[in-house]
């Protein structure tokens, strides 16, 4: 059978306890998340993750990512130096390889997909 889940008010989903970024490398970053979906066989999730301000690394060398923010503001930094910044309402795919550094502009909140491969 197929699961079809609605997701609605993401920006008001409650989410587990803020705790420390592992990856952050300037700003004391706290980070919260809430898994809303997982895939029977665990290789797609879908949830809820947010961050506070500051800069992190990121790597997606094992699995791939899809997000949408929700609410704030973010600077992407790729491996070659291009720069992006998204806010509210935008979206990205990093693909399986990605790596970069994130820097949050204003406390964010996304919608993730991530697919392991």
């Amino acid at each position: 059978m197929i699961d079809l889940s609605a997701f609605q008010a993401l920006a008001n989903v409650p989410l587990g306890p803020f705790g420390a970024k592992p990856t952050s490398i300037e700003g004391k970053q706290q980070e919260a998340s809430r898994v809303l979906w997982t895939s029977a066989d665990e290789r797609i999730s879908i949830g809820i993750w947010e961050c506070t301000p500051g800069r992190f690394t990121a790597d997606r060398t094992k699995a791939s990512e899809f997000c949408h923010l929700i609410s704030g503001r973010i600077e992407m930094t790729h491996a070659d130096g291009r720069k992006v910044q998204l806010g509210a309402g935008d979206a990205i795919n990093l693909p399986l390889g990605w790596t970069g550094e994130w820097r949050v502009l204003e406390q964010v909140r996304k919608l993730y997909v991530i697919t392991r491969g």
